[in-house]
């Protein structure tokens, strides 16, 4: 007897978090960023993101965070196929997903503590409900003295930390992190990539992109190498030396 395929295609879903089936992305009318993509990132999975310089690793976060289009093919996100969702169904996705912009665009007139709960804020809790839950994240990424410090006071660790702590305060099934240890030191970047993990230990799937090679290369994570805007995948890279 022939196997239903809605009900093989439902129980794949619920074995992925993000999935693309041949997807390609350009912009506007010109050449593709991004050509017949293929992979599927199952929950509570770590990957890094990684290729030269244009190679579209920037492109592939927006398409999984649903802030750009595919020109062609499919894209699932949490089992829903999103080329039929609704506008207003859009947000209700991306509150599950977290995300480390490359420059942090974190708001300068808000005070570090603001800054990690406005998206708690925007879906509409009240302070007296997620206070202390603000204050235990700040803490967590070595921000608990800091809490009301204003961005430009802050040092460039500082920031990055922030926007990750702003990124997982609503505890993201997704965290997207886009060259979040570009602009610090080794021994901050390995702070920031054992945040990471730990995040992944407590079930949230993890997407960085990075140059970072020395860090893909001790993490012992898995790679979606992306060139000439085709994306291949490396194992495992060998044991965690961090």
């Amino acid at each position: 007897m022939s196997r239903n395929p809605n009900a093989a295609a439902a129980s794949r879903s619920a074995d992925e978090v993000v999935r693309f089936d041949d997807v390609s992305m350009r912009y506007g009318r010109g050449p593709e960023v991004l050509s017949d993509l293929n992979f599927a990132l199952p929950p509570g999975s770590f990957h890094f993101v990684t290729g030269p310089s244009g190679a579209g690793k920037s492109s592939l976060l927006k398409l999984i965070y649903l802030a750009a289009r595919p020109s062609k093919g499919l894209i699932h996100l949490f089992g829903e196929d999103v080329a039929h969702l609704p506008p207003s169904a859009r947000p209700r996705l991306r509150r599950r997903i977290g995300v480390v912009f490359q420059d942090l665009l974190l708001l300068e007139h808000l005070s570090a503590f603001d800054n990690a709960a406005l998206p708690l804020r925007i879906a509409g809790r009240k302070p007296a409900e997620y206070r202390a839950d603000v204050a235990e994240l700040l803490s967590w990424v070595g921000l608990g003295g800091r809490m009301h410090a204003m961005p430009p006071t802050l040092a460039g660790g500082e920031r990055q930390r922030l926007a990750i702590a702003r990124a997982v305060v609503a505890r993201p099934d997704i965290l997207l992190a886009d060259e979040p240890t570009g602009n610090v030191d080794h021994e901050m970047a390995v702070r920031i990539f054992r945040l990471f993990v730990e995040l992944n230990r407590l079930g949230t799937t993890v997407v960085i992109a990075t140059h970072d090679q020395d860090l893909i290369a001790r993490s012992g994570k898995p790679v979606l190498l992306l060139e000439h805007g085709r994306i291949s995948t490396r194992p495992l890279q060998g044991p965690v030396l961090l």
